[in-house]
């Protein structure tokens, strides 16, 4: 294996996912999807329909146990609902701290174990779709120029400066990752973005907002709002 692509069956994840692919073939490539007591646990089934699109490996963690004491709204153990506003909106009223569905430290945890399992399969690169979008206003902190450059750094020396991190869309906003993605025909058709944990997307969530958004930029609709 040549690359590790972090992944969540979402919009940037999978389009991080085409990249990695276009780059260096699919036999040369892994997905690591995962599992950590979110609501929307339909994206791990998404996960697995666009890795077997694309006829990768997928590999999945369960690190559920680690966030059984937040009630980060995104979580199912949480006693919070998800908010269905936009990030702005929401970023009003939390005066610049986090949204309620930034789950503790997750990129860090998640960029953390994919190193190890990067190394474990002789990965060099690790991909993955944090977007400028997701840092603006520090809804996302762990999206951010900085927290990459930083992880980039750790993750660089500590595998003997064999591994490094990929974020392509690290100076870009969601349309213009989509915009790539359909460049790439990326299969958004099997995709899930929604956090509300429904059968079909609620439309309001703010990730569904900025999806929505985002296709529209693209002068076309979502192919899960159609």
């Amino acid at each position: 294996m040549k690359a590790l692509v972090l992944f969540s069956g979402g919009v940037d994840s999978s389009t991080c996912l085409a990249i990695a692919v276009d780059k260096y073939g699919a036999d040369e490539v892994l997905c690591l999807s995962v599992s950590y007591g979110q609501k929307h646990s339909k994206e791990l089934s998404a996960a697995k329909a666009v890795a077997a699109h694309y006829g990768v490996k997928l590999k999945t963690l369960d690190l559920a146990s680690i966030f059984e004491d937040s009630n980060c709204s995104l979580l199912r153990n949480s006693d919070e609902d998800i908010p269905l506003e936009s990030y702005g909106e929401q970023l009003k009223k939390t005066g610049g701290a986090p949204v309620s569905t930034y789950v503790p430290f997750r990129n860090g945890l998640f960029l953390s174990c994919a190193a190890s399992v990067a190394l474990s399969f002789g990965c060099g690169e690790i991909f993955y779709g944090a977007h400028s979008d997701d840092a603006a206003g520090n809804a996302y902190p762990d999206c951010s120029q900085d927290f990459n450059d930083s992880i980039n750094r750790a993750i660089y020396l500590g595998s003997g400066s064999r591994l490094r991190v990929t974020a392509p869309f690290i100076g870009m906003n969601k349309a213009q990752v989509v915009a790539r993605g359909l460049e790439l025909k990326v299969p958004y058709e099997l995709t899930w973005s929604c956090y509300s944990g429904g059968e079909k997307p609620c439309g309001v969530c703010g990730t569904c907002r900025d999806r929505i958004a985002a296709f529209e930029k693209n002068g076309t609709v979502d192919p899960l709002m159609k």
